[in-house]
């Protein structure tokens, strides 16, 4: 963990109710699936939000405006400084991604997986790419996971665009590894297809880096923390509690 005062350098919606925040700072050692703790001036507790790209000093976040705190971030205009802890969670482990990796999100999961996914082309590896909305006016980076050179499919609920349904609807028949991030729902039905995989939790947290406990969740080898042992877990020590 690292505390740094990083610089805005642009605050954009993407789509609706999705804002990308690019800043300038210290980026050294953050990886793929790690999250940053953002201080929103006038509110207590920081606001995690997951890494969507990050390179040479340049971070970009990508979020939702859900309450108070996330509306007051959109607000943020660009030379604006703004206190971050980076380096937050255990990210995704690469090693394990195969010559054919599957990359699926859901909502605000889609931003962590677009590092991922450019860590993996860097590395030689084209995995494929699903990205699930409710609707197409919620759909955004579509064409940046293309510029990679990933194939990208787009489902929507409604059948507004790309694919009708969920994202288990659009999954190929043939996949090496799962690297998957959103919200439960989706996260559960995407552990029953087959294969192996790793899943990134949402989850509401407190301090961000374990000292207060209340993130914690079930696991096959006890209750474990997202914000410090998470936020990805793998598919084999997951446990579902209804």
């Amino acid at each position: 963990m690292k505390n740094s005062v990083f610089t805005i350098v642009e605050n954009k919606k993407l789509a609706s109710a999705v804002y990308e925040m690019r800043l300038a700072g210290d980026t050294e050692g953050i990886t793929p699936g790690q999250f940053v703790n953002i201080s929103v001036p006038g509110f207590f507790l920081r606001r995690p939000i997951s890494v969507c790209d990050c390179e040479n000093g340049a971070l970009t976040l990508v979020y939702k405006t859900v309450g108070h705190g996330t509306e007051a971030m959109a607000a943020l205009k660009p030379g604006e400084a703004v206190d971050l802890l980076t380096g937050l969670g255990n990210g995704y482990d690469l090693s394990f991604a195969g010559g054919a990796p599957l990359l699926v999100g859901g909502g605000v999961g889609v931003p962590p997986l677009y590092y991922l996914a450019k860590t993996l082309v860097q590395r030689g590896v084209k995995p494929a790419v699903i990205l699930g909305f409710n609707t197409k006016d919620e759909i955004f980076y579509e064409g940046e996971f293309k510029a990679l050179g990933c194939a990208v499919t787009v489902t929507t609920v409604d059948g507004s665009y790309g694919v009708k349904g969920f994202v288990t609807d659009a999954f190929p028949a043939h996949y090496s590894y799962v690297y998957a991030c959103g919200p439960k729902p989706m996260l559960r039905a995407v552990y029953n297809k087959p294969g192996d995989g790793q899943y990134s939790f949402e989850e509401r947290m407190g301090c961000g880096f374990g000292a207060c406990m209340g993130c914690s969740c079930k696991t096959k080898t006890g209750y474990k923390r997202v914000c410090k042992e998470g936020p990805v877990f793998y598919k084999e020590e997951i446990v579902w509690e209804d």
